[in-house]
This record gives C-alpha cells, structure tokens and sequence, in this order.
C-alpha cells in the first residue's frame, strides 16, 4: 500500500512536471467548452438564478410600496363563516356579488376586478345570474378572468380564438391560417361580461421547484395573443407604450398582506346597513380586487416571499407591476452570461498561471465573488433590474476549486517525494538544495519575501519547491538572517535530471540580484547563496537527514567568502 501511494506520488509529480502551470490554461480551455455547451445547449447555468433572487428580493433593504390605489376586498375565513347562515357555504348566489358590485359602483371606483372564475351557471338560482348580468351589462370598468388550460387539452376543445373576446391576431404561424384552431380554455358564463372584451388569463405559473417568482403576461396561441388579466387591468388604468415581456419576473411588494384588504363581509354588511360606519368614498378612484385568501378555497401559493402567498396578491402585485412598468428586468442572456462568466474563469487562470500569491489569490478572488453578489443586490434595491451572477459565479469557484486541489496536491506529492523512496532498497531521491541568504539592517516584511518567493518561482525552468525561512526569532536567534530555500528532487541515477536541476540552480544564481531590485528590497540587502547535493535514504529516518542536509548546506554557505554574489 505504502509504495502504490508513492508510486502515485511520483505519476502525480511526473504529470505535473510535464504540464507545469500549462495545466491551469487547460482547465480553463475545458471550462470555456463547458460554458458554450451550457450557453448554446443545455442552459443550466444561465438560469441558476432561483435561490439567489429569493434571498436577494426576500431581504430587500429598499423595497417598492404598493400602489395605494389598489385595494383587496378579501372572501376570508372570516367572510365565509360571517355569511353561511343566511347564504350557505361557498359559492353564495351571484346577487350577493350583484348587490356588492352596484354598491361599489355608486362610489365610482377605478375598476373592479373579479378574482373568481364564474364558469358555470347557478342551475337553482336563475334569476340571481340575470340580476348579475344585468349588473354588469351596467357597467365600463368590471374585469373577468379567464382560465387557459393545458394545450395538450386543445383537441378535445369547441373554443376557437374567434370566439375569445380581447384576443388579438399576432401573425399567421407558418404561413397557416390558425383561425378555426381550438384552444381550451375557461370563458366567464355570463354573456355581459364576454361582450365586455374586460377579460385576460388568470393563471399563475410556479417554476419547477413550486415557486412563483413570474407572471406571464400573455400567452402566443399559434399567432394569437392571449393577453392576462393583469395586462388589461394594468393598461386600463396606466396607459403603457411598453410592451412588457411574456413572463414578467415580478417585483414584490412585500410579503403577504401588504396591500390594503378590507373584509367582504364587513364591506358588505355596512353597505346594507342604514347607519354607514365606513367612509363613503373607500373605494373612490380604486381598482378593487375582489378574491380569497381563505385557505378552504385553495387559493394559496409558494412564491419567492413566502412559502403560502395569497394567489390575490399575486394578481395585485402582477396588476401593480403593469401600472407602473417597474416588474424587474432580469440582466442576463447568452451573451453577457459567457462573457462575464469566462472573464472570470481566464483572470483566475491567469492568476494561478502567473504564480500570483495563492493568498493574494484567495483574497481577490473572494472580494470579486462578494463584490459580483453586492452588485447585484444593490441593482436589485435601488434599480427595478436584477443582475444575474449566479452562473458565472458559479463557474469561478468550480474553477477555482480545481485548480486549488491541483496545486494542494501537487505541493503535497513533491512534499511525499522529497521525503519517501519509490524503490524499496534502493537509495532513493536526490537532493538540490539551496539556501538562499539575505542580509539586510532592516528586518524584511512577510510581504516582500513573499514578493520574492513567487518571483523565484516564476524564474524556474524545472520543478522544485521554495520555502521562506524567517529570522524573526527573540534573542541570540534573531541574529538568523531571512533565508529562502530551494530544493530539486530527482531520482538518484538519473544523471539527466540531475543535469537540468544544477543548470535550472544556476540560472536562478544569476538573476537574484535583478529579482532583489525589482521587488524593492533595502539598498543595503545583499544575497548570497550555496548549492549542495545528497541523497536520501529509506533505511534511515528523514527528518533526522533533512535536518543534516540543511546543516550541511549552511556550513557550506558559511565557509565560503561572504561576499555579494
């Protein structure tokens, strides 16, 4: 076991001498296919967006009002139990709601929206339908909604576009005449309302995970427009010469009951009474929606807000949204999403390429990701746009997380390396070693011998390892000076490399001095240096050797004449 793990080692280490830092330009060349891929094909990054816009638009510092104009006249718990011992259990005759409509009327409101589908007649109350039609034949501004269902159902429907009032003619699909195509969906019964043309879809979408975080707007029925409830109302009441997209990504206001909801039964109850206790003008100039939060009649939703959102609200919010046009824009697509994403992924690879400091690494690299994800929550406070950065982000940290393990594991396989032996019996690795001396009256900081670290690395032909020995040691030992060592291991009869060790030693001899200047150590700092070689061996304990070998070395360097290389 012991020598398959050197046996690993020694491939590691032979793969990443032959790669050297060309490895990181590979990983980066692979990623770059990836996030094509994904861009063109699969999409999975381009739409990482769903936890990061919860968190983000849940925790909102600057979060939008709701429209004070819009109020929410609510069929509650507390509505249904109110009036089921004059009316029964839920549906109540339509007079209840034709007597509840002409008296909202009288106080002239904006528009009243219906958040109830009426489908089918009252079988057993035929005259409270008549008085409900009669109602809202009376009336310009009542709106109804509309129930599209699943396109797979359109076969077995009757319904053609030319009997859907309000539906607008797009284009003609594939030069084919959709006219006569049938399309499923729910139509109001009452005849007052379908000449109205007041009618728009009432769906709501959740996205895969069971969360309502869009709105879609209109729906594209082979070159049909089949426009929402929320787009009638909202261009009813604010006249909008934009055209909104097909799934609005939705700007809440808050979370649940954040709109003004009055109770149906007491709006209802005062209406009928002599004495009024509510003010005269409450729904004056208003667009009063009138839905249930009451869960019995199932009309709860899981949004990006909260995990049980009102579906009333939902149609408050989206209606809001429209009025204003200020539903939020989401900043993404295929071509910013490759862009951003493989600027980040090169600037890494170039990092780790270049041997940048791994901690100066680490601290960009964190500040860039944290600065990315403050970007786009301060977009999404302070501007009506939602900056995506979740795929590109992404693709940074799974490349940095690559090329952190390969340069962990390669650091630890020339560490095993320097310290095992791959042949049992044999020898084993030999050993370049040289300590690198500075002498300076100014004790020398973290940062510039780390500066100076990575400048002797990136001056290396041949793989070796550099460590930074300070002498920052109280009393007698602060007389050490800074030492830098560095040490080449090769197999012991392999004359080559021990050839190529000797001459990478060698080149780096001449260029310490220029690398002293560049990085702007003290005038006064000299460098002087040593080369030794040994071997190690299996049979004897390496700590005890290494400590010999660094001994010698520095004997060594100490014998010499200290001059100024």
């Amino acid at each position: 076991m012991i020598k398959l793990k050197l046996l690993l080692n020694y491939w590691l280490a032979s793969i990443t001498h032959r790669l050297h830092n060309n490895f990181y330009l590979y990983l980066s060349a692979l990623l770059t296919v990836f996030i094509l891929l994904d861009a063109s094909v699969f999409h999975v990054g381009e739409n990482m967006r769903d936890r990061a816009f919860d968190l983000m638009v849940k925790n909102r510092i600057v979060v939008p009002k709701p429209d004070p104009d819009i109020v929410i006249v609510d069929i509650n718990e507390a509505s249904l139990s109110a009036m089921a011992g004059e009316y029964g259990r839920w549906p109540w005759p339509r007079q209840v709601l034709a007597e509840f409509l002409e008296n909202i009327e009288a106080q002239q409101p904006k528009a009243v929206v219906f958040d109830i589908l009426f489908s089918d007649p009252d079988i057993y109350n035929p005259d409270s339908d008549a008085y409900f039609n009669e109602v809202i034949a009376a009336t310009n501004n009542t709106f109804f909604p509309l129930l599209r269902l699943a396109p797979e159902s359109d076969h077995l429907s009757l319904i053609t576009p030319n009997m859907i009032p309000g539906i607008k003619r797009s284009t003609i699909a594939n030069g084919e005449d959709t006219t006569g195509k049938p399309i499923a969906i729910v139509l109001p019964h009452f005849e007052a309302a379908l000449n109205s043309t007041r009618m728009g879809t009432h769906n709501i979408y959740p996205d895969k995970d069971g969360i309502v975080r869009e709105y879609r707007l209109w729906h594209d029925e082979n070159g049909w427009i089949l426009p929402s409830l929320p787009l009638v109302v909202g261009n009813f009441a604010q006249i909008n010469t934009v055209s909104p997209p097909q799934n609005m990504l939705i700007n809440w206001r808050g979370k649940p009951f954040t709109y003004q909801f009055a109770s149906f039964s007491d709006v209802y109850t005062d209406m009928a009474s002599k004495v009024k206790t509510r003010p005269a003008n409450e729904f004056t100039n208003k667009i009063v929606i009138i839905g249930s939060t009451a869960p019995s009649l199932f009309d709860i939703k899981a949004t990006a807000m909260a995990k049980a959102f009102p579906g009333v609200e939902i149609l408050a919010t989206a209606i809001d949204n429209v009025k204003h046009n200020d539903y939020l824009k989401v900043w993404r697509g295929s071509i910013p999403y490759i862009l951003i994403s493989l600027t980040l992924v090169w600037l890494t690879a170039l990092a780790f390429f270049r041997n940048v400091d791994r901690d100066k690494v680490m601290t960009i690299f964190s500040s860039s990701q944290i600065g990315l994800l403050a970007l786009s929550y301060l977009a999404i406070n302070f501007t009506h746009t939602y900056l995506d950065f979740t795929g590109p982000i992404t693709w940074a940290v799974m490349y940095f997380s690559v090329a952190k393990i390969y340069a962990l594991a390669n650091a630890r396989a020339m560490q095993r390396l320097l310290a095992n032996d791959v042949e049992s019996g044999k020898k084993g690795a030999a050993i370049l070693l040289m300590p690198i001396v500075i002498d300076s009256t100014l004790p020398l900081s973290d940062s510039m011998l780390k500066k100076l670290q990575h400048k002797i690395e990136q001056a290396l032909q041949q793989t070796a390892t550099v460590e930074v020995l300070k002498g920052t040691q109280s009393g007698i030992w602060g007389l050490f000076a800074d030492i830098i060592t560095v040490s080449w291991a090769y197999p012991h009869d392999n004359d080559i490399e021990a050839a190529k060790a000797q001459q990478d030693a060698a080149q780096l001899g001449f260029k310490l001095n220029p690398l002293l200047q560049n990085i702007g150590l003290p005038n006064d700092a000299t460098v002087r240096y040593v080369l030794h070689a040994s071997t190690l061996n299996t049979e004897k304990p390496m700590a005890s050797q290494w400590r010999a070998l660094f001994a010698q070395a520095i004997i060594k360097l100490e014998l010499l004449e200290r001059e100024p290389l």
